[in-house]
């Protein structure tokens, strides 16, 4: 347990340490043929499955020697983690992170909703009344948008049964796979989840705003050579 006076201490250190980084950042010359640099991203599980693959591809060709780590920071951590230089990126749908960050739009997509293939569903579009008539599972995660879902749903006075809460995607394809349920996502997710083709995937056939993913980075490390070249990296990378 630190004592009150390391607590009273560490703040000033962190930001001399900071300072001291970010004064070798700007003249540190950063070669991405070259460098073993570890960067540090944080991510969910299916921001994991729907853009590290492309990343480490294109990765391995640029810049073969650097290196990634990926993991789910609580939002509320993510900036003093970027502060203490203990975290690069955060990538995903992360909109309480725009007044506290840099940060960069990648892309714009709509929802869409996705069920297994079986005999009788709809062809090509489904009805909000066929929508509403099946069980949902609904991915809930304060730290996102999504809760977006059930907030248009209920401002139409439209209700759902929700089957199932769970945290995360994941699990969601086998879920789907062992009842008749439904599941509302981002478009690219459901495809990232869809790659065995076992499912039937809509349009949201409620109007809603669309979800945006963004790239974000603390503003100490604009300057820093690595950052900026990573960060491109990104962009390049993801962008659509």
């Amino acid at each position: 347990m630190p004592t009150q006076t390391a607590e009273r201490i560490a703040l000033p250190i962190g930001r001399a340490l900071t300072a001291i980084r970010d004064a070798l950042n700007e003249t540190e010359p950063f070669d991405p043929g070259t460098s073993d640099r570890e960067f540090r991203l944080c991510m969910s599980d299916i921001g994991e499955q729907v853009f590290l693959p492309s990343l480490c591809e294109r990765l391995q060709t640029l810049a073969p020697a650097i290196r990634l780590s990926s993991e789910l920071v609580p939002v509320a951590m993510v900036v003093e983690r970027m502060r203490m230089g203990q975290l690069d990126f955060a990538i995903g749908n992360l909109p309480t992170l725009k007044t506290t960050t840099r940060y960069q739009s990648l892309f714009r997509e709509q929802y869409a909703c996705m069920t297994r293939k079986r005999d009788g569903l709809p062809a090509g579009k489904i009805s909000v009344e066929d929508f509403l008539a099946l069980s949902h599972v609904s991915v809930t995660s304060t730290d996102s948008s999504h809760l977006a879902i059930e907030d248009t749903l209920a401002s139409r006075g439209l209700n759902r049964h929700i089957a199932l809460r769970v945290p995360h995607f994941t699990v969601v394809p086998q879920i789907l796979r062992h009842t008749g349920w439904m599941v509302t996502l981002p478009e690219g997710v459901a495809h990232a989840l869809n790659h065995s083709n076992d499912f039937v995937i809509y349009p949201l056939p409620v109007e809603m705003p669309g979800v945006e993913s963004t790239v974000h980075w603390h503003g100490a490390y604009d300057a820093d050579a690595g950052n900026q070249w990573f960060r491109a990296f990104l962009f390049e990378t993801l962008r659509r």
